[in-house]
């Protein structure tokens, strides 16, 4: 079953999408007509995974393959959904997609062993971990001003629930403005499971009801302009999509602003780190 929420006639609605028509209390909608899609969870928590796909780590040149994950926190605020806007911010050039998987946690989770962690997962659904790398010196590493900022986490337009979804079987594809961009399967390219990745947070941090999980990207997040559409589709689950459009706020003039660094490059064009240094050394 898919569960979905959406704003209808300044109301919100909380009810099931089946054969393209919403069901929520007495009213039945084709999604054609719905006013806003809303992002299907309210978490506590947004907690992300940084690599997690073979063909992203080989992408990188690593010399290494990463032995185990590492996270970082997105906020509740970023939340948005299908068909929302994503602003890129004044003075920013390098905003990247991320098409991902996105693990909902269904009851209290904390301690539980690799064989029981799925057993906590309510369902599933399709997420885009947007991020703007000119703000990469800024955070240090924490990924705050990078990720977490307003509407760069997108998610929807349903959750399907657990047991209608094989986690090792899934296929996330992401498209700009119609062309395939980004392909990675569960089953072939995820170094750590999502059963992994829940077990692994869960040892310190305890997961509530609702909280997500984004479990990795692909190969080939590349920056997008404004005026782009970028859709993310998982087969079973959903087709998320959302426009780039950009901010005509200028920036207080307070803390780190935007700048291009070689770790802007690195990340943002995945190119190596050595060639990042050179291409910002000779653009001055």
């Amino acid at each position: 079953m898919k569960h979905v929420r959406i704003r209808h006639d300044g109301q919100l609605h909380e009810g099931t999408l089946e054969h393209e028509t919403i069901h929520a209390d007495e009213l039945s909608l084709p999604v054609g007509e719905v006013d806003e899609w809303l992002a299907p969870v309210l978490p506590t928590k947004i907690i992300a995974t940084h690599l997690t796909y073979r063909s992203r780590a080989v992408e990188y040149q690593m010399a290494r393959l990463p032995q185990t994950p590492s996270y970082f926190i997105k906020p509740p605020s970023s939340l948005s959904g299908h068909l929302a806007t994503v602003t890129r911010p004044a003075g920013c050039r390098f905003l990247n997609y991320e098409g991902e998987v996105a693990v909902v946690i269904g009851r209290r989770c904390h301690g539980v062993s690799l064989d029981e962690a799925l057993d906590y997962v309510a369902g599933y659904t399709v997420a885009n971990d947007w991020g703007v790398h000119d703000f990469r010196h800024a955070d240090r590493g924490s990924m705050l001003r990078v990720k977490g900022q307003d509407g760069f986490c997108p998610l929807g337009p349903a959750i399907v629930d657990a047991a209608d979804v094989d986690p090792d079987d899934l296929t996330v594809r992401t498209y700009v403005n119609g062309t395939q961009v980004q392909e990675g399967h569960t089953g072939t390219d995820l170094m750590f499971s999502f059963a992994y990745q829940v077990a692994d947070v869960a040892r310190l941090i305890t997961l509530e009801p609702g909280d997500v999980l984004l479990t990795g990207t692909p190969a080939n997040s590349r920056p997008v302009q404004p005026g782009d559409i970028v859709v993310v589709e998982i087969d079973g689950i959903g087709r998320l999509e959302n426009t780039v459009v950009q901010s005509d706020r200028e920036l207080e003039p307070v803390g780190e602003q935007p700048a291009v660094t070689a770790q802007t490059l690195h990340v943002a064009l995945t190119i190596p780190e050595e060639q990042a240094e050179r291409e910002v050394e000779r653009t001055g």
